[in-house]
């Protein structure tokens, strides 16, 4: 019996689901466009509002992922202070 076909068969196998399982994971890389003044907005829903977590009152990146009246889904990320300084005076 020849080995070979069936370890380049394996290896094929293994490099096809590292490549699926690449392709799956979207919480590595962020999509989300900068917010510039005055670009318009089409947003029908807010689905989540997310920001770094932060004890300090400063100017963070915040990111919105929105559906848009069309009903496509999209991601912005725009400035803000931080929820710190809500608690600050």
């Amino acid at each position: 019996m020849n080995i070979r076909p069936l370890l380049l068969s394996a290896a094929l196998a293994c490099t096809a689901f590292a490549g699926l399982a690449q392709a799956n994971d979207t919480s590595a890389t962020s999509k989300a466009v900068p917010y510039e003044y005055g670009m318009p907005l089409h947003v029908a829903k807010v689905v989540a509002l997310t920001e770094p977590p932060t004890l300090d009152c400063k100017v963070i990146t915040a990111d919105m992922k929105y559906i848009d009246d069309i009903g496509k889904p999209g991601e912005i990320s725009y400035r803000k202070l931080s929820d710190a300084c809500s608690y600050q005076n």
